[in-house]
């Protein structure tokens, strides 16, 4: 579990960068990797260094979303911006 949350961590983070739908993708796979890091955390009988696998998916996973929402945001206030000026 925390393999792939961190593998999902690390293609939000990638993802964040291109252009197009990344920014989407980038949302997907960060919520994808802050749910399965919480499931990988939560598993108190996992070994030390799986939970601290977890945990860092968690920061990537949740680093990458608030990217991805700023972006967001940006696009629509960009958006905005754009109509006021041609209305």
């Amino acid at each position: 579990m925390p393999v792939s949350a961190i593998v999902c961590a690390v293609v939000a983070l990638v993802a964040c960068g291109l252009s197009g739908a990344g920014m989407f993708v980038a949302m997907g796979a960060g919520l994808a990797a802050v749910g399965l890091g919480m499931i990988g955390f939560g598993r108190r009988r996992a070994p030390g260094p799986s939970r601290l696998l977890a945990a860092t998916a968690i920061a990537l996973g949740g680093l990458a979303l608030v990217l991805a929402i700023g972006r967001y945001a940006v696009t629509l206030l960009a958006l905005r911006q754009l109509v006021g000026a041609l209305g």
